[in-house]
C-alpha cells in the first residue's frame, strides 16, 4: 500500500511538474483579459477602414445571444452539471485524474483523444484557446482552467459555458450557439420557459451536436432523430442520479413528446455585405495571420506547413473558425473614402469597357444548361509608394456575380507594362545604355522568334531608348534584353526584389521582357514593383493589414514594414524622366487632356498582351502608384479579347478614378513634388540620330562630320559611347547600318519607312493610335522639364520630326510578349487556350485567372 501510494504521490507530482514545464512560457492572461475573453460570445472578428470605421462584422456559422443565468430555466442548469461535470461545484477547475490520464494518452501516443475535461476546462477551450488537440495545448487548458476557477465564481463559469457551447442546428439550417438560440430554435421558446424534457434535449446536445440536432442543413426535421431522443433520456437519467429530480419527474419528462414540440423549418434571413471585395480580401489575409500564429505556437514554420495540405487545412480550419467566433480586430490600410471614390467610377464607366459577352453553358453541379455572361473586368489597386499601404482597390465590376478579386487573385500577362522594370532599369543600372543610346528597330529573328512592333509592324529605323519606352516598340526591348543576357545581367535579381518571381526559364525567354510569362502577374504585383522608381529605387513591401487585436485588447499582429534597394536613386530618376514622355506624348498622352490635375509631375506605362487579351495602365506621381487592368475571365472555355482601342479605354479608366482620388485628397498625390536630379546622374550633349558624341564617320571613302542635331543622354555610370559608322545601334545589323548612313547623306530608300508585314486594312497611323501614340493623334502636351527631348541644330534648338509610330508583335497582337515561333529558345512550346487563361504562340501564358482561398457565396 505505501509503495502504491509513493508511486501514486510521484505520478501526480510527475504529471504537475510536466504540466508546469509545458506551461512555463505560457504569457499569464490577466483577470481583465480572461473576463473579456470569457465573455466573448456570439461574436465574431470586425473588419475596419484605416479611419477607424468599421467595415463588417464577419458573418458567422453560428447564430445566437448571450443572457444572464438568471433568463436560464433551473433545469437547464442542472442538466448541464450532471452530463458534463457532475463534480462541478466540488473541484478547483480540474480534476487530478484528468492530468494522470493526459499524461499516460500521451506517452501511449493517444493524447489527442483524451476526454474527461470539466466544465471549467471546456469553457477554457471554447474562449481562450483554439480548438487544436496537441498536449501542450491539452497542459495550457489545465493550467487556465485553474486560474478561471480562482478568478471567477461557479455561476459565472456556468453561464459562460452555456453562452458559448454549440448545440446543433435550428429550424432553419443556421449553427447555433448558446441555450437562447438553441431554445428559440428548436422549441420556439426562451430559454427561462423550458421545461425538464426541453431541457435534457438540449443538454445532451454539445456532446455531438451534428449527430443529436434533429435538424439537417435546410433546417428539416431528419427522418430519424432518435438519437438525439435517447441521449435526452440519458441526461434525465445523470440527472435522477444526482437527485436533481424526483423519479416522478424522470418518468414524466421520458415519456415527454418532443416531437410535436420542435419548430416547423423556416427560411434564414441572408445580409447583404456592402463591401465585398474588401471584406473577402481582409478575411483572407486575417485567416492567414492567424495561421502563422498558430503554427508558430506549436513550433512549425509556415513555409513547411504549406507543403502538406492536410495540416494546412487543419490549421485554415481552426484560423477561420476562431475569426468567424471570436471578436478580433482587424484593422486595414484602406482609406473608405478613396475605395469608394475608384469603385464609383468603374461601375459608372463599366458600360464603356467593352462587349458583355452571353453564351450557353452547362452548370458543374447540374449538369443543365445555363445562360451566362462575360462582362469585362476591372482590377485596379492605389498604392502608397512610400510605405507600402494599400490605400484602395477595385476588385471587379460586379460582385455578386463573381467574388473573384482581379486586384490582389488574378494573375495575367503585364504586356509591355513590364518593361522598365525588368529591361530598362537593370541596362540603366549597369552603365549598359542612356536614354538616348540607340535600339535596332529592324525585321530580326532570334532562334526562330521573330518580334516584330504594334500591329505586325517594323519601324525599320534605329530609335532612342527614350523614345522606344515612349511609344512602347517592342524590336527594341527585345534587343536590348537579349543585349543585357550577353553581358551577363541578370534581371531575376532585380524583379525578385520588386516582388515578382518567374523562373529561370522564363527569364530565358527573350519574349519575357514583352511581357511574356508563363502565369502573369498580380495588378498588386505590378503596382508594388512599379512604385519602386517613384520611391527612389526602393521597394516597399505592399500590405492590406497594418493589425489585428484579440478580444481581450491584446495586439498579436502589426505589420512591420520591409523595405529593398533595388535600383539607385539616379537610376530611377532616369527612368522615371524616360516614362514622363509616355504620360506626355506617347502611348499614355491622352492623359494629359482627361486629367483634372497637372500631369508635370506624371510618369507611368501602357501594357497590352496578345490579341488584346490584357489591357494595363500603370502610373506613378511622388505619393502614389495608381495600375490599372482590364480583360476577359473566360470562365468557361472561351476566348474573348478586348477591342482594339482599349489602350484608350483603360486610360479613360485610370484617369477617372485618379481624378476622382484627387478631388477627395489632393495631397495624396503629391502631384506638385517634383523629380529632382540627384548627383550622379551625367547629361552628355550626343548626336540624336546616333546616340553617341558627335565625331567623324568614313562614308563612301570621304571622312564626315557628324554633329548637325544634338540632344541630351542621361546616363547612371558609363558614358555614351565615340562616334562610330556601325556598333552605335544594340541590335543593329550591318545592312542596317549602311540603310541608316545612305539615308543619312541623302539616299533615297526605305530607312524609317514603316513595314507592315501584316495583312490588316487599317493604316500604320490608325495602328498606331489604337495603341495610344500621341505623335498620330495629336494629343502631344509635353511638358518634360529636361531637355532630352529637344533637338539642337546649328546652335538653334527644334524639335525632332522622326516618324513615329507604335508597337505589336507579328502575330498581330499589341505589345505582345511572343512572337509567331518560340520566344529565343528555338522551339515551339504553344499550348492551347484552356479555362482561365490565354497562351502565346511561344508557350508564353497571356494571363490566367486563379481564386485563392475559399469565397463565402452567401456574403452578397
Amino acid at each position: 500500500m505505501a509503495g502504491i501510494l509513493i508511486l501514486m504521490g510521484l505520478t501526480i507530482g510527475l504529471g504537475i511538474g510536466y504540466v508546469s514545464a509545458l506551461t512555463s512560457q505560457v504569457q499569464v492572461p490577466t483577470k481583465y483579459e480572461m473576463r473579456s475573453q470569457l465573455k466573448d460570445v456570439n461574436n465574431s472578428a470586425t473588419l475596419y477602414f484605416s479611419n477607424g470605421e468599421k467595415v463588417e462584422n464577419l458573418q458567422r456559422d453560428l447564430t445566437g445571444k448571450s443572457i444572464t443565468l438568471s433568463e436560464m430555466s433551473p433545469y437547464l442548469k442542472k442538466a448541464i452539471v450532471s452530463t458534463e461535470d457532475s463534480d462541478f461545484y466540488r473541484h478547483n477547475g480540474v480534476v487530478p485524474k484528468s492530468i494522470v490520464r493526459a499524461i499516460i494518452s500521451d506517452i501511449t501516443g493517444i493524447g489527442a483523444q483524451t476526454g474527461g475535461s470539466t466544465l471549467t476546462q471546456q469553457t477554457v477551450k471554447m474562449q481562450l484557446l483554439s480548438s487544436e488537440t496537441t498536449w501542450k495545448r491539452k497542459a495550457v487548458e489545465i493550467f487556465l482552467a485553474m486560474r478561471v476557477d480562482k478568478y471567477f465564481t461557479k455561476n459565472e463559469i456556468l453561464e459562460d459555458y452555456l453562452n458559448a457551447a454549440t448545440f446543433g442546428r435550428n429550424n432553419k439550417g443556421q449553427n447555433i450557439q448558446g441555450v437562447q438560440a438553441a431554445a428559440q430554435g428548436l422549441f420556439g421558446k426562451s430559454a427561462k420557459d423550458l421545461n425538464l424534457a426541453e431541457s435534457a434535449f438540449i443538454a445532451g446536445l454539445p456532446q455531438s451536436p451534428s449527430i443529436y440536432t434533429p435538424y439537417d442543413v435546410k433546417g428539416k426535421l431528419k427522418d430519424d432523430y432518435s438519437l438525439g431522443i435517447k441521449r435526452k433520456n440519458i441526461v434525465l437519467f445523470r440527472m435522477y442520479r444526482d437527485d436533481s429530480i424526483t423519479k416522478s419527474q424522470y418518468d414524466q419528462a421520458r415519456k415527454f413528446d418532443l416531437a410535436s414540440d420542435f419548430q416547423k423549418p423556416a427560411k434564414a434571413s441572408s445580409k447583404k455585405i456592402k463591401y465585398g471585395y474588401l471584406y473577402n480580401t481582409l478575411t483572407a489575409q486575417a485567416r492567414t495571420i492567424l495561421i502563422k500564429r498558430l503554427a508558430k505556437n506549436d513550433g512549425l514554420k509556415y513555409s513547411d506547413l504549406k507543403k502538406d495540405k492536410a495540416l494546412y487545412e487543419k490549421y485554415y480550419t481552426q484560423a477561420d473558425t476562431e475569426l468567424h467566433s471570436k471578436n478580433y480586430k482587424i484593422h486595414s490600410t484602406i482609406n473608405k473614402d478613396l475605395y469608394v471614390a475608384m469603385n464609383q467610377q468603374v461601375q459608372q464607366y463599366k458600360g464603356n469597357f467593352g462587349t458583355t459577352h452571353t453564351d450557353n453553358t452547362k452548370d458543374p453541379n447540374t449538369g443543365k444548361s445555363i445562360k451566362v455572361s462575360e462582362p469585362v473586368q476591372n482590377g485596379s489597386v492605389l498604392l502608397d509608394n512610400k510605405t507600402g499601404q494599400v490605400l484602395a482597390f477595385v476588385g471587379g465590376v460586379n460582385f455578386k456575380k463573381s467574388q473573384l478579386n482581379h486586384a490582389f487573385d488574378t494573375q495575367r500577362s503585364p504586356g509591355s507594362s513590364i518593361k522598365p522594370l525588368i529591361t530598362f532599369g537593370p541596362a540603366i543600372e549597369n552603365g549598359l545604355i542612356g536614354s538616348q543610346t540607340m535600339l535596332a528597330d529592324f525585321k530580326t529573328k532570334y532562334k526562330g522568334y521573330s518580334p516584330t512592333d504594334y500591329g505586325e509592324t517594323i519601324q525599320n529605323r534605329f530609335i532612342s531608348a527614350r523614345e522606344s519606352l515612349e511609344e512602347s516598340y517592342n524590336i527594341p526591348a527585345v534587343n536590348l534584353y537579349n543585349y543585357l543576357q550577353s553581358k551577363g545581367v541578370s534581371s531575376k535579381s532585380y524583379m525578385s526584389k520588386m516582388g515578382i518571381h518567374l523562373s529561370d526559364n522564363e527569364y530565358r525567354q527573350l519574349g519575357i521582357t514583352l511581357g511574356g510569362t508563363n502565369k502573369g502577374v498580380t495588378v498588386l504585383q505590378q503596382a508594388s514593383a512599379f512604385s519602386t522608381f517613384a520611391n527612389k529605387g526602393v521597394h516597399v513591401d505592399p500590405y492590406v493589414v497594418k493589425d489585428v487585436t484579440e478580444p481581450s485588447g491584446k495586439k498579436i499582429y502589426k505589420h512591420k514594414a520591409s523595405k529593398t534597394r533595388v535600383f539607385t536613386k539616379q537610376t530611377s530618376y532616369i527612368i522615371k524622366n524616360m516614362l514622363h514622355g509616355v504620360v506626355t506624348k506617347g502611348t499614355a498622352s491622352a492623359l494629359s487632356y482627361e486629367a483634372n490635375f497637372s500631369t508635370k509631375n506624371l510618369f507611368g506605362k501602357t501594357g497590352t498582351s496578345n490579341d488584346y487579351r490584357d489591357n494595363w495602365f500603370v502610373g506613378s506621381t511622388d505619393g502614389v502608384t495608381m495600375a490599372s487592368w482590364i480583360g476577359y475571365d473566360n470562365f468557361y472555355g472561351n476566348n474573348y479579347n478586348l477591342e482594339t482601342n482599349s489602350t484608350l479605354t483603360n486610360q479613360e479608366i485610370w484617369a477617372n478614378m485618379a481624378n476622382a482620388v484627387y478631388k477627395e485628397d489632393p495631397n495624396v498625390m503629391n502631384i506638385h513634388k517634383k523629380f529632382n536630379k540627384p548627383e550622379g546622374v551625367d547629361s552628355y550633349k550626343v548626336d540624336k540620330e546616333t546616340g553617341t558624341m558627335p565625331g567623324t564617320v568614313e562614308y563612301n571613302g570621304m571622312t564626315a562630320k557628324v554633329n548637325q542635331h544634338l540632344t541630351t543622354s542621361l546616363y547612371y555610370k558609363g558614358k555614351p559611347s565615340d562616334m562610330s559608322y556601325s556598333d552605335f545601334g544594340i541590335g543593329g545589323k550591318d545592312k542596317n547600318y549602311k540603310l541608316f548612313w545612305d539615308h543619312y547623306f541623302g539616299k533615297n530608300n526605305s530607312y524609317g519607312v514603316v513595314k507592315q508585314l501584316g495583312d490588316s486594312s487599317k493604316s500604320t497611323d490608325e495602328l498606331a493610335s489604337e495603341n495610344g501614340s500621341g505623335r498620330t493623334s495629336g494629343f502631344s502636351n509635353s511638358s518634360n522639364d529636361n531637355d532630352s527631348s529637344d533637338v539642337t541644330t546649328n546652335n538653334s534648338t527644334s524639335t525632332s520630326n522622326s516618324r513615329n509610330t507604335n508597337s505589336t508583335t507579328n502575330n498581330g497582337t499589341s505589345e505582345t510578349g511572343t512572337g509567331s515561333s518560340g520566344s529565343g529558345s528555338g522551339s515551339d512550346n504553344s499550348t492551347s487556350v484552356t479555362d482561365e487563361s490565354s497562351t502565346g504562340s511561344n508557350g508564353s501564358t497571356g494571363g490566367s485567372s486563379t481564386e485563392t482561398g475559399i469565397v463565402d457565396p452567401t456574403t452578397e
